[in-house]
């Protein structure tokens, strides 16, 4: 499988040279994955960087964590994110519990998995690389954190027009 052009594809590889992009080829292992299964529960460790080579990914919360009611038993899909996006990016940064849990939304999915551990060796070792990796983390977590803000404002702006 030719990792360097799934790479490609994945924002917070954008503006790598193909030498830098090939460096983190060689870190990535795979995961195929089934229908259903369930990748990584919210609330677990966070060790790994997630790309999507192929298939679908249901990013799911649960609302009971902050005691959302009636209490729900089921999680809830955010997003389903699909070939060249990654998650788990967040791993990256604090390796905090994960914020959301993800699941195999179609059968057949494959990951390229990138343990965080050797991915900053990379980055330490090689600055530049690290530099322009980092970067684009940063850009793609702002990004969210907006969709995210927006998302809560029509929430609120729904919520309140709903009970006037």
């Amino acid at each position: 499988m030719d990792y360097v052009r799934i790479l490609k594809q994945a924002d917070i590889f954008y503006d790598l040279s193909d030498t830098q992009l090939q460096m983190v080829a060689s870190l990535c292992g795979e995961r195929h994955c089934k229908m259903g299964e369930t990748i990584f529960e919210e609330q677990s460790a966070s060790d790994d960087l997630y790309v999507i080579a192929r298939g679908e990914v249901d990013i799911l919360i649960n609302p009971g964590i902050v005691g959302a009611q009636p209490a729900q038993a089921e999680p809830v899909t955010i997003a389903t994110l699909r070939s060249g996006q990654i998650f788990g990016e967040i791993a990256l940064v604090d390796q905090g519990l994960r914020s959301a849990g993800a699941r195999s939304a179609s059968n057949d999915t494959l990951l390229l998995v990138i343990p965080r551990e050797k991915l900053l060796s990379l980055c330490d070792t090689y600055p530049d690389l690290g530099y322009r990796i980092m970067r684009n983390v940063a850009a793609d977590l702002a990004m969210k954190m907006r969709n995210a803000d927006l998302t809560i404002r029509q929430h609120l702006l729904w919520g309140a027009q709903q009970y006037r």
